[in-house]
């Protein structure tokens, strides 16, 4: 018997056929645009995954950039709980980028090596929004805004975050406005340098880990951001394992020295207070 192409809508659950005169989920995501926008130049099959491991963590990037930059304004303005559920939130996204290289692993070194020579210079280390990542956590580094001079749109982005105050920045104002002490100089540090670790930020902290109930807003705040960051020493410690797993010790596409560079990147510490005043306690 053959089968009949069932047109009754009832058929369906219920479910809408006719998207000819109103928004389609394909119209409402931009699905044309972005399943579209790859474009592999090797004939090799693997490139595909390249392009769609890269784009998707751009997609997961901009996300948390939008929470990171919610999350600063209202540690700014004392209010704390939305803060908490978005720096929860950023967290959660950086496990599923840690799972993403797991993709891309399956990506073999003859496989890499059919698709680099049609890569050029184009590497991650000239993302411009990990670098504004970075650089609202306060990772800056005022030079590397020279990668960015291509697009002026980017570069003057960048300067702007390089110049405002990180996240971490407004956590320590926040600490002094909450009546612990903090050194004036480090209210007035230059932001548009990296953290650096400050002797007052530290004992502040200390205060609100000895005391938690008293300083509870600040405690979870600091908890949080300490979450935050050790899923963004994952996801970097994912990567360099991929790299070194895919290329060895190969010179990076971008001119970097690829997983030795990486390695170092592993050294920095976002927060530094937070992590050494465990060893105080």
């Amino acid at each position: 018997m053959n089968d009949k192409i069932k047109n009754d809508a009832s058929d369906w659950h219920g479910a809408r056929l006719d998207f000819k005169e109103s928004m389609s989920y394909g119209d409402y995501l931009g699905l044309d645009r972005i399943l579209t926008a790859q474009h592999p130049l090797s004939p090799n099959h693997n490139e595909m995954l390249f392009i769609i491991q890269h784009q998707t963590s751009e997609l997961w990037i901009k996300l948390m950039l939008h929470e990171l930059q919610a999350v600063r304004r209202h540690i700014r303005e004392d209010n704390l709980p939305p803060a908490f559920k978005m720096l929860a939130r950023v967290a959660r996204i950086m496990d599923q980028l840690v799972h993403a290289w797991d993709v891309l692993a399956t990506m073999t070194p003859p496989e890499y090596t059919a698709i680099r020579p049609y890569l050029g210079a184009s590497s991650g280390f000239q993302s411009f929004q990990y670098r504004q990542l970075e650089f609202i956590l306060g990772n800056k580094n005022a030079a590397l805004l020279a990668v960015h001079e291509k697009s002026p749109e980017h570069h003057a982005l960048l300067e702007r975050e390089l110049r405002a105050p990180s996240i971490y920045d407004e956590a320590v104002m926040l600490l002094a406005r909450s009546g612990l002490h903090i050194d004036p100089a480090r209210l007035a540090a230059d932001w548009t340098r990296p953290t650096e670790a400050d002797d007052s930020v530290k004992e502040a902290w200390l205060e609100v880990y000895r005391d938690p109930e008293r300083h509870w807003a600040l405690y979870e705040l600091a908890e949080k951001l300490v979450d935050m960051e050790t899923a963004f020493r994952f996801w970097r410690f994912r990567h360099v394992s991929t790299v070194e797993r895919i290329i060895g010790f190969k010179t990076g596409t971008g001119g970097t020295a690829g997983v030795s560079y990486l390695r170092k990147m592993l050294d920095v510490v976002l927060f530094p207070e937070l992590f050494a005043l465990r060893t105080a306690l």
